[in-house]
């Protein structure tokens, strides 16, 4: 499984998330506690909002410990809103294209899980895509499949909505497939105001999701594991639930397939 972290508050240096802290993003890519592989090589990403509404991103197939470039880049760029990811492949290949985050527009997504029978139920989830949805893919992962659901389904009006209703698209999916679904969905998405966050997983095994203020509370993060355990408070967030991060408020909503959608498993 993939590890993630994502801020939002004052401007920070990236460095401050992703290399400085005792067990930073970066430290997590090669000794994760967390997860069931301890380390994640299989490419990395970065994607940071500034003065203009597209967010900047930065992906490539190095392991995060070993590009010198992503180092340096986190020295320089300060940001008040970033997503930051490290990969463990569950599928795809290790290409620039298959490393979160991925982004469309001004919004960015990344994500930890995956789709299960992924290859048996794919054309079934790409087929429906509009043209102008469809061709913004660029890679072959389940993760990249599933923003663009969201995307088709009202991303831009409604974060929750649209991620409940891509859910209940998969799991539909699976069931026409004649397989029983397994979905595994933490992820982080953004606008460049606002911060959202999901855990969901058809079982009851979600990957880990945590929120703590950030160092003289300037801020606030939200990680796949916590990047420190000195003086800071780290809350999990429950499984099944939507998080939605401003600048002044955190919410946590409760989050499940739009039930209309699934009537017809029944």
């Amino acid at each position: 499984m993939c590890r993630w972290a994502a801020y939002l508050g004052d401007a920070i240096f990236l460095e401050d998330i992703i290399a400085a802290p005792s067990h930073s993003l970066i430290a997590q890519s090669h000794g994760a506690k967390e997860s069931k592989l301890p380390t994640n090589a299989d490419g990395f990403g970065v994607a940071w909002y500034g003065e203009r509404p597209e967010p900047g991103l930065y992906r490539d197939i190095l392991p995060a410990w070993s590009d010198p470039n992503l180092k340096s880049l986190g020295r320089q760029i300060k940001s008040g809103l970033f997503l930051a990811h490290v990969r463990a492949s569950t599928g795809g290949a290790t290409s620039r294209t298959n490393c979160h985050p991925f982004v469309s527009g001004r919004w960015s997504f990344m994500h930890n899980g995956q789709i299960g029978g992924f290859e048996k139920i794919r054309r079934a989830l790409e087929n429906p895509l509009p043209d102008a949805v469809f061709n913004q893919r660029e890679g072959t992962t389940d993760s990249e499949l599933f923003f663009l659901l969201m995307i088709d389904e009202g991303l831009s009006r409604d974060p929750h909505g649209a991620a409940s209703r891509a859910t209940s698209r998969v799991l539909e999916a699976s069931y026409h497939a004649r397989i029983d679904p397994s979905l595994k969905l933490t992820a982080a998405f953004s606008d460049g105001e606002a911060l959202h966050a999901v855990r969901y997983a058809t079982d009851s095994q979600a990957p880990t999701l945590y929120t703590a203020a950030f160092a003289n509370r300037v801020g606030r993060c939200i990680v796949s594991e916590p990047f420190d355990r000195d003086g800071r408070t780290w809350h999990e967030i429950p499984q099944s639930s939507f998080v939605t991060m401003t600048s002044d408020s955190t919410s946590i909503r409760p989050f499940a397939p739009a039930a209309a959608r699934l009537a017809l498993a029944g």
